[in-house]
């Protein structure tokens, strides 16, 4: 049995986290955002230390996931009756100087509950009962995630689901009956379900230069401050657009777009490849991993990580539209930070056991 802690995990995961607070102390002027995030991280990082310390493959039993599945939903539906309104979303639990995010914590539950669903049934996947039964659990946690509202938190869950429906060998048959769906899906979502704020935004990404004062404003600052970083970056601390708050939440959502103004070309690419590196380490261990649900988990979180950077990037740059996504252990934020370190404790554990197996006890 494995030790040690996985530090080829750790390492990457705390050099963007590093990279987000430096970002974040060069424009301290307008919130304390840098002190924050320096105390979200020390309790992230403890959080690690903690997770890694303990065999959590009890939670492939069927009865403790269901418990914490049905917690889950239930802590979502709270958020309705008690949860705080901001940004006009209903996402937040307040506690003091505190608030917390449940659907952060409901993203890595929805990936245990799949890895067990699939694990269970790897054999008989081509099964399209699966495809749909397996849908319907992720489906009801973004279905409450977007009635906070929260469309990007359930654009997450949705990407998630289907990007472990893939991993777990669904047929191509299958897969385009399930891309029908999707398709379906997003015309009743457009012309019944989608806010107008909603609709302007993904116009505004087929026309970026249509509303620059509009909504298309943020994407637009952000392409600027992207654009305007060069080679070699204005330096920290220097980056105009974030510094004079052209650039909005520059913190949370536009933190990528704030990083390349300061550290330019050189310095984004530096920091992909950090992320590189920490997603090759999940899939390594995954592959590696002592059992079919250690595998699909580990394969689910390097997915949720991959979505969120991809689109987080891609919407810095103009290529995605503006959906309200953080960077992961980068972006200001307790809820997604501790979230995010604590999965990462739980995978550096189960490569730490994956040599022995447990009885199942499913």
């Amino acid at each position: 049995m494995r030790t040690t802690v996985d530090w080829r995990l750790f390492v990457p995961a705390f050099l963007i986290s590093l990279s987000g607070l430096v970002t974040m102390n060069s424009f301290s002027g307008s919130g304390d955002f840098f002190h924050r995030q320096a105390l979200w991280l020390l309790i992230s990082v403890i959080a690690f230390f903690a997770a890694n310390a303990v065999d959590w493959r009890f939670l492939a039993r069927t009865k403790v996931l269901v418990t914490i599945y049905l917690a889950a939903l239930g802590v979502l539906v709270l958020l309705f009756i008690l949860g705080s309104v901001s940004h006009g979303a209903q996402s937040w639990f307040s506690l003091g100087n505190f608030a917390i995010q449940p659907s952060d914590p409901a993203k890595i539950i929805t990936i245990l509950v799949l890895a067990k669903y699939f694990s269970r049934r790897h054999i008989e996947i081509a099964n399209v009962r699966h495809i749909i039964v397996s849908g319907i659990y992720a489906l009801v946690v973004a279905v409450l995630v977007f009635l906070q509202p929260d469309f990007g938190g359930a654009v997450i869950i949705f990407g998630l689901w289907f990007g472990m429906v893939l991993v777990s060998g669904i047929s191509k048959k299958h897969l385009l009956a399930v891309s029908g769906i999707a398709i379906a899906v997003s015309a009743c979502l457009w012309l019944f379900v989608f806010q107008p704020y909603q609709k302007a935004r993904i116009l505004t990404f087929i026309h970026p230069l249509t509303d620059i004062h509009g909504a298309g404003y943020n994407a637009y600052q952000s392409t600027i401050a992207v654009g305007s970083g060069q080679i070699l970056g204005k330096g920290i601390g220097l980056g105009s657009q974030s510094k004079l708050l052209f650039l909005p939440e520059y913190q949370t959502d536009f933190i990528f777009a704030a990083f390349a103004e300061e550290w330019g070309f050189m310095g984004t690419i530096l920091l992909l490849s950090l992320a590189l590196v920490l997603l090759l380490r999940i899939v390594e261990n995954a592959r590696r991993a002592g059992s079919n649900f250690e595998t699909l988990f580990g394969l689910g979180v390097a997915i949720l990580f991959g979505i969120h950077i991809l689109i987080h990037a891609g919407m810095n740059m103009g290529l995605l539209p503006v959906t309200g996504i953080v960077f992961p252990f980068m972006s200001y934020g307790g809820s997604h930070l501790l979230t995010e370190w604590f999965t990462l404790g739980i995978l550096s554990s189960m490569r730490k056991h994956s040599g022995t197996r447990l009885p199942d006890r499913s």
